[in-house]
């Protein structure tokens, strides 16, 4: 489906670093409302190398699989709360409210989780940064979204996804910091609290989104506010385009405050925008970019790098294409358009799962073998699977042991070679370490591992432009205004919902069917993510809010995302109302 499209002005990005000096308000808003998306990116990263010491600390959460998932995830589950309540909040009390609401939670998660002394209490903690982090996920676009103007607010929308991934890098950054300070963790996961204070600050001192305050009666406080961010020959026309929207909900609508949820579904400009946003949501997360970002340490273990700074300081480079993939998209976005980026997107990731499918396939099939000699000379702490079978065994096999676990001690003179398959425990791998061996119990060594970090770091440029930041903008501009906080909030609980699917089933999906067909399934969904943004995501490229209504009431099927529409079949698209699609 595809719908008229305004031309954008090609030099948008320009402009939109040049309103540094022309008109400075307009970032001040946009990069406040972004750390919003700083607190999202922060604490998607700092649990991945966290997660590293925590199991140290804890070894009930080291031996436990499912409770490792469950740090990780059950501030998920607080985001998906977070975001579903986060809904209402938006509508109900404004878009500023939210995040400083978001803000207060998160800080106080922060610190809960930076004293916890038990794995109850750091979950305790990650939930309520789960119910901030869901809260600002899908606010801090929408207020960014209404309060830019129509050429740039792609670019501006963009700046929000690119604090995200600088989240995400400046989390791996103090991960890698405080490897050897005392209490490792707790600072990594104490300091979330200082960008979250910050936003708080700072919001307090700006105003409500200018469109919300127009819907609830207050015009002369949202013209006002308008006319800091239009150039004053557009203000006019903006307040005159807003006003003949918020007139016309009214008389669909009436004036009440409650939303027919029944009824939303069938409007015909709802239920389409929602169709594209939230299963744009949807794919963003079963694509598997969180398993990337949660995990991208242990899946730098399971290409074969032993190390836990190593594996740290690997992730670091993925960490930095991200964010940098971000900036490529604040440049494109609003040149190029949301679908064409998407499309571009997608084919990248699909190329780099299936390049990650066959490395940890090539790594499974060929790891180290376990020779007897080299496990007798460690006699007291061989693998007790590893003695009671006659078969050959190589580092794989070794690892799956379980009851107790047990880990690959490579050899001293080439980890390649033949090397010993050891009950896993802290003394052994003690005594493992002290023969300048590398000690395994999550990946095997391999030859190829440094193909899986080329892998993630093309899994990263690809989807960082377009899977990574254009959901968050389309449902930020794809929704009627007085629908908007609650459509955002159904599109924003289904992407924490598809991530905490993925987050919880990641590590079990790599023991239960290895690492290359759990890539593999993400790549296949993948190609369906394609199929859906070909047929169902329009182009809302250069339209102000207010047009992307009246875009998709006359959308016609348009597979011919790379062209433009021709004036006539612009017309006739404006004069033809099609029926459900």
């Amino acid at each position: 489906m595809e719908g008229g499209v305004l031309d954008s002005d090609p030099s948008a990005f320009k402009e939109c670093f040049s309103l540094a000096w022309k008109n400075p308000y307009v970032l001040r808003l946009a990069f406040s409302a972004g750390i919003g998306g700083l607190l999202f990116g922060y604490d998607t990263g700092v649990i991945s190398g966290a997660l590293l010491y925590i199991r140290d600390d804890f070894l009930e959460v080291d031996r436990k699989t499912w409770l490792q998932e469950s740090i990780v995830s059950t501030a998920i589950a607080g985001a998906i709360i977070g975001a579903a309540v986060g809904g209402w909040v938006n509508d109900r009390f404004g878009r500023r409210i939210s995040l400083l609401v978001a803000d207060f939670l998160f800080f106080i998660g922060a610190v809960v989780m930076a004293a916890a002394n038990s794995p109850k209490l750091l979950i305790l903690g990650r939930v309520f940064v789960g119910l901030g982090v869901g809260m600002a996920s899908m606010t801090s676009p929408l207020y960014i979204s209404e309060a830019s103007p129509a050429k740039i607010r792609g670019a501006l929308v963009s700046t929000n996804g690119f604090l995200i991934t600088g989240g995400q890098f400046l989390s791996y950054l103090i991960n890698l910091a405080f490897t050897k300070a005392p209490g490792t963790w707790r600072w990594m996961l104490g300091i979330a609290g200082v960008p979250a204070l910050l936003q708080f600050i700072l919001m307090a001192y700006l105003p409500e989104s200018p469109r919300w305050l127009y819907r609830k009666g207050k015009e002369e406080e949202a013209v006002s506010i308008l006319h800091k961010i239009y150039p004053s020959n557009e203000v006019g026309n903006e307040i005159q385009e807003l006003k003949e929207s918020v007139e016309a909900e009214i008389r669909e609508e009436g004036t009440s405050e409650k939303i027919n949820l029944l009824k939303l579904i069938k409007t015909k400009t709802v239920r389409r925008g929602l169709i594209a946003g939230v299963g744009l949501q949807i794919f963003q997360q079963f694509v598997g970019i969180n398993t990337v970002m949660y995990y991208s340490p242990t899946i730098v273990q399971l290409a074969g790098f032993a190390s836990n700074r190593v594996a740290l300081a690997l992730s670091l480079i993925t960490s930095g294409l991200n964010a940098l993939g971000s900036i490529v998209s604040i440049y494109f976005i609003d040149r190029t358009g949301r679908k064409k980026l998407l499309i571009f997107s997608l084919c990248g990731v699909i190329l780099s799962l299936g390049v990650l499918s066959a490395v940890f396939h090539q790594t499974s099939t060929h790891s180290p073998i376990i020779s007897k000699v080299e496990s007798n000379h460690f006699a007291n702490s061989t693998c007790p699977a590893f003695q009671s079978v006659s078969t050959n065994w190589d580092c794989m096999k070794c690892l799956k042991a379980s009851s107790p676990s047990c880990g690959f001690c490579a050899s001293s003179i080439n980890k390649l070679y033949p090397g010993a398959c050891l009950e896993s425990n802290d003394n052994v791998k003690e005594e493992c370490h002290k023969e300048g061996r590398l000690w395994y119990t999550k990946g095997c060594p391999s030859k190829f591992g440094w193909i899986a970090v080329v892998g993630l770091a093309l899994y990263i440029i690809f989807f960082s432009p377009g899977m990574g930041t254009v959901p968050w903008i389309v449902n930020s501009e794809i929704y009627p205004l007085r629908f908007r906080g609650i459509c955002g909030g159904i599109a924003a609980t289904a992407n924490w919902i598809s991530n905490l699917i993925v987050a919880q089933s990641f590590l079990t999906l790599t023991q239960a069917i290895g690492t290359s067909m759990t890539f593999l399934i993400f790549g296949v969904i993948s190609v369906f993510a394609l199929f859906f943004v070909l047929i169902c995501v329009p182009e809302t490229k250069g339209l102000p809010i207010e047009e992307v209504e009246k875009m998709l009431e006359r959308r016609v099927l348009q597979f011919k995302f790379w062209k433009k529409m021709p004036v006539k079949t612009k017309h006739l698209a404006e004069v033809q109302k099609n029926s459900n699609v």
